[in-house]
């Protein structure tokens, strides 16, 4: 199984640009193009979070029409950007979700050898994140239900502290409580998020977290208690993840077009020097 993870797509209203400066329709559109052109087609794409930038209806049928060239099925969680009530407005059809409360799910497939949680992280009103009792709740017993089934898990803020100082002012509540969850649950292969726009690797209780690089702006790398809140104009990115069989293996992609492919080898089989 193939899995691409998109994240931080922080669409606009039409015409506008995030920070006067990024457009963020522009550069999605630039990653699902390269998507698209990727020699093995993903059999899901998940979105960890800041769907759009300010939670409208408008801004959410922007992103409806751009995810309808997506070639696979995609699921989606919110981010402290996002607003829960008008993104099931727009996306009524999107599978396992209740009609009210938190934007969270179990999702499974006969054709899917991975099961699939999403799990809502959003704090009403917040830029940080909080799992509440009642979320945390709901996770433990979700794995419980299936001990067996390798699972992966998807958030938006990542629960563990990046270094990067204005970042984790706004991470998540309830790190502590999900590590022990994670920790006692081993079919957990893989825990995905986004919120940092920058691809970094944690473990949080035994298990291995990730934050996907963001299709828009890139967080300025400055790992100091007190950094600065910068952004650059990186390329955007996604990552692939692939299921082996025994595992999950992680490609970060950057969505660039570029020269090549060109051989290591000439028709004969000589290594071209």
């Amino acid at each position: 199984m193939l899995i691409a993870q998109l994240s931080d797509t922080h669409i606009k209203p039409q015409g506008k640009l995030a920070y006067k400066r990024v457009d963020t329709s522009l550069m999605l559109g630039v990653a699902i193009d390269h998507l698209r052109q990727l020699p093995q087609t993903p059999d899901l794409i998940v979105i960890t979070g800041d769907l759009v930038d300010e939670g409208s209806i408008e801004e959410y049928g922007i992103l409806r029409r751009f995810l309808t060239n997506l070639p696979a099925p995609y699921l989606l969680i919110p981010g402290n950007h996002d607003d829960r009530n008008n993104m099931r407005a727009v996306f009524t059809d999107h599978p396992w979700i209740s009609e009210t409360g938190f934007w969270q799910y179990s999702a499974s497939s006969p054709n899917w050898p991975l099961r699939i949680i999403g799990l809502d992280t959003v704090n009403q009103g917040h830029s940080s994140g909080l799992l509440c009792q009642t979320r945390l709740d709901w996770f433990e017993d979700a794995l419980t239900q299936e001990p067996n089934t390798p699972t992966l898990v998807m958030l938006h803020h990542p629960p563990f502290k990046t270094g990067i100082g204005h970042m984790d002012d706004i991470g998540l509540e309830g790190q502590e409580e999900l590590a022990k969850i994670l920790s006692l649950h081993p079919q957990v292969q893989l825990v995905i998020c986004g919120h940092l726009h920058r691809n970094i690797r944690a473990t949080v209780g035994g298990r291995a977290v990730m934050t996907s690089p963001s299709t828009a702006h890139t967080v300025q790398l400055d790992i100091a208690e007190h950094a600065a809140a910068m952004y650059r104009m990186e390329p955007p990115g996604y990552l692939l993840h692939w299921w082996s069989g025994v595992g999950l293996v992680t490609h970060h992609v950057s969505a660039v077009s570029s020269s090549g492919p060109f051989p290591f080898f000439d028709d004969s089989g000589k290594l071209l020097l």
